[in-house]
């Protein structure tokens, strides 16, 4: 393989255009997948487009056509022999051989199930985007409807894997084998995934709860009579009925993956490697490409993320819940978001105290140190609090909602830093981690006291049954 991408990166012109069209064009239709992955090509002709051999818009438009065109030939190879393929290389494997039949007809029900999902993200791991577009076309799947989804995740799959290639430059190997080990992660979870469908529906054609079916289950059952303690602090964690359950454990969680990020992003700084070394490619791109209307988009949204707009919704969430409760909690939770995300951010600028990126490239009047970026910070916390204090109690559609909202407003603030040359874009993901585990932080004191409530109100209803 090394002699491969060696020689891919020795190309120029429409010869390099052409292989970075093909691969991914015979990754699904002749299974080339399975021994070259097709990411490993366009990350290479994202490189040549870094070193100025191609055109980085030729480029892309090339890894995306490969990918779409590749699929749709898969897909129509699929609809007329796939069958036969496959009958043919089961019957020689030897798990498989008896089974054959009822395999296929499982996995054609899955993707048939699930039609544009399986089309969509299967793209972004090498064995299912290899073998999903065949299996759409033994489904059955309307071409009109696998198009469209194959048109949108090659897109976003050509498009994004280009750019990893331009940004990391001469490490482009470390950026490769991140994509493999992050493709074979979404392929784990796409089983776990399978494997926990398969079980929920079992349970739901037997009228069985999760719970129940799990304690039966004989590990553990295993472990619970061998470890009774820790299976009942787990059975706890996973309560989804108590305040202080899963949703806690999922904050814990997202706490410990922010942590994890921002520690690695400091230490990045500190000693000037690994993600840091990408943010002079990632600046010089978004500089080249700046227009007019995306400009004065920018510097709007940017407020999103600055105290001036943040005290407002401070104050607004907070009366909301004033009024309508007489509860000054969320008001004051909300100022803690608001007060602390300022200090923590603006402790860590003065610790770090990274310079910004170069002067010349602001459009917007900015001063002091770069590392992390504030308006991230107090975007993430305020913006993420007001949805979790107004999601509480509501249905799920709102909740979606509304997390929606903030994690778009939170996403264009984020991209308006850089954008404006105002931050690095580690400035920015720093940011948001460091924000993220602020908010976990409050979102643990939230849980904490409505655990409280709940004991309380437990205690309560005893005591008036006893009387």
């Amino acid at each position: 393989m090394a002699r491969i991408s060696d020689w891919i990166l020795s190309l120029d012109g429409w010869i390099a255009l052409v292989i970075v069209f093909l691969v991914p064009a015979l990754e699904a239709s002749a299974f080339l997948g399975f021994v070259f992955p097709g990411e490993i090509a366009v990350i290479l002709g994202g490189v040549l487009a870094f070193n100025g051999r191609i055109s980085l818009p030729a480029v892309i438009a090339a890894a995306v056509a490969g990918a779409i065109v590749g699929d749709t030939i898969g897909y129509f190879v699929g609809r007329r022999w796939g069958h036969q393929i496959l009958r043919g290389v089961g019957r020689r494997v030897p798990f498989l051989r008896h089974r054959i039949d009822e395999h296929l007809q499982s996995a054609q029900a899955y993707v048939r199930r699930r039609g544009g999902a399986a089309v969509f993200f299967g793209r972004f791991t090498a064995a299912l985007r290899v073998m999903v577009p065949g299996l759409a076309g033994m489904a059955e799947v309307p071409y009109g409807q696998f198009l469209f989804y194959n048109a949108a995740g090659g897109l976003l799959w050509g498009t994004g894997f280009i750019l990893l290639g331009y940004f990391a430059g001469a490490a482009w190997e470390r950026v490769a084998a991140d994509a493999s080990r992050v493709g074979l992660t979404l392929l784990l979870l796409v089983l776990v995934g399978l494997v926990i469908g398969r079980v929920l529906r079992s349970m739901r054609e037997h009228g069985e709860r999760l719970p129940d079916r799990l304690a039966r289950a004989r590990p553990v059952a295993w472990a619970r009579r061998r470890f009774p303690d820790r299976s009942a602090w787990l059975a706890r964690r996973i309560d989804t009925r108590s305040p202080a359950g899963f949703g806690l454990s999922v904050v814990v969680l997202t706490g410990a993956v922010c942590t994890w990020i921002f520690i690695g992003l400091t230490q990045d700084v500190f000693a000037h490697e690994e993600a840091v070394l990408t943010d002079p490619g990632v600046t010089r791109f978004v500089v080249d490409h700046r227009v007019a209307w995306a400009t004065a988009l920018m510097k709007s949204v940017t407020w999103l993320g600055s105290n001036v707009l943040m005290i407002p919704l401070v104050a607004i969430v907070g009366s909301y819940f004033l009024f309508r409760d007489r509860d000054w909690r969320p008001a004051a939770s909300m100022a803690a978001a608001l007060v602390g995300a300022n200090v923590i951010y603006r402790v860590v600028k003065s610790w770090v105290g990274r310079p910004r990126p170069p002067g010349s490239l602001h459009l917007i009047g900015v001063s002091g140190f770069s590392f992390p970026s504030g308006h991230a910070t107090v975007a993430v916390a305020c913006w993420g609090l007001a949805a979790l204090l107004l999601g509480a109690g509501r249905p799920i559609r709102v909740k979606l909602a509304l997390w929606t909202a903030a994690v778009v407003i939170v996403g264009l603030v984020g991209l308006s830093r850089v954008y404006l040359g105002a931050h690095w874009w580690t400035d920015v993901v720093a940011g948001f981690a460091l924000g993220g585990l602020w908010l976990c932080l409050l979102g643990l004191l939230l849980r904490r006291r409505q655990a409280t409530l709940a004991r309380v109100a437990s205690k309560g209803l005893a005591s008036i049954q006893d009387v």
